[in-house]
C-alpha cells in the first residue's frame, strides 16, 4: 500500500464537522475544509494548524478523494444536485441523521419509521460515486471525547456497499481516532442511524 493519505475534504464546519477536522488532524492527517462561514472556517483552520487547509466549495470537492458533507440532512439533496459534476466518481460520507425536536426536549425521525437516510440519499448521489455511512453514529461530544481512547480504541461502525472504497474510509476512521467496523450494505445503515440499535 502506497504512503499517500487519502485526501478528504470536510463541508460544513458545524460541531460534527468540526469535531471530525480535529480528530484527523489529531491523527496527523491533512484536511481541507471548507463551508459557506469564510470566518468559521478560518478560525478552525486557524486552531487546526498546517495539516488544514481552506478551499472554495467546489475546489475543496475536485481537490479530495473523500468528501465529508457534515450538513443537515434535508439539505444535502441540494447539495448533490449543486455540485454534481464535481461529486462524480468520489467516494461520499453520509454522517446526517434525519431527525428534527419533538418540541418536547426530544427528536423525531423526520423520515418513516423504517427508512434509511442512506438509502434514501443513495438515489442522488451523482454517477459513480459512492455513498458511505459512517461518522453519524456518535454526537459531536462523543466523537471529540471518545477519540484516541486507551487501552482500547473505541469502535465506528459505517455501512456500505463498495468494498473498495472500505480502506480509504477505514482509514479515515482509524487516523480519527477509532476503530472501524464494517456492519454489511447500506441495507444496514439504518442500524447506525439515530433510533437505530447501534446509534
Amino acid at each position: 500500500m502506497n504512503n499517500s493519505k487519502t485526501k478528504v475534504a470536510v463541508i460544513g464546519l458545524g460541531n460534527i464537522g468540526k469535531a471530525i477536522a480535529t480528530n484527523l488532524v489529531k491523527g496527523n492527517h491533512s484536511v481541507i475544509l471548507a463551508s459557506r462561514d469564510n470566518e468559521k472556517t478560518k478560525a478552525l483552520a486557524g486552531q487546526l494548524g498546517n495539516l488544514a487547509t481552506i478551499k472554495e466549495i467546489a475546489v475543496a470537492i475536485r481537490e479530495a478523494d473523500v468528501i465529508i458533507p457534515a450538513i443537515y440532512f434535508n439539505a444535502l439533496k441540494e447539495f448533490f444536485q449543486t455540485f454534481s459534476k464535481e461529486l462524480e466518481g468520489k467516494i461520499i460520507v453520509d454522517v446526517s441523521n434525519p431527525i428534527a425536536p419533538d418540541g418536547n426536549g426530544g427528536f423525531k425521525k423526520i423520515i418513516g419509521e423504517t427508512e434509511s437516510a442512506a438509502k434514501i440519499l443513495s438515489d442522488f448521489i451523482p454517477k459513480n460515486a459512492k455513498l458511505i455511512k459512517a461518522f453519524g453514529t456518535l454526537g459531536a461530544a462523543s466523537l471529540s471525547g471518545e477519540a484516541f481512547s486507551q487501552p482500547e480504541q473505541k469502535v465506528l461502525f459505517y455501512a456500505s456497499d463498495s468494498t473498495n472504497s472500505n480502506i480509504k474510509v477505514e482509514e479515515l476512521i482509524t487516523h480519527s481516532g477509532f476503530a472501524p467496523l464494517h456492519i454489511g450494505g447500506l441495507n444496514n445503515a439504518i442500524r447506525i442511524e439515530v433510533f437505530g440499535d447501534l446509534h
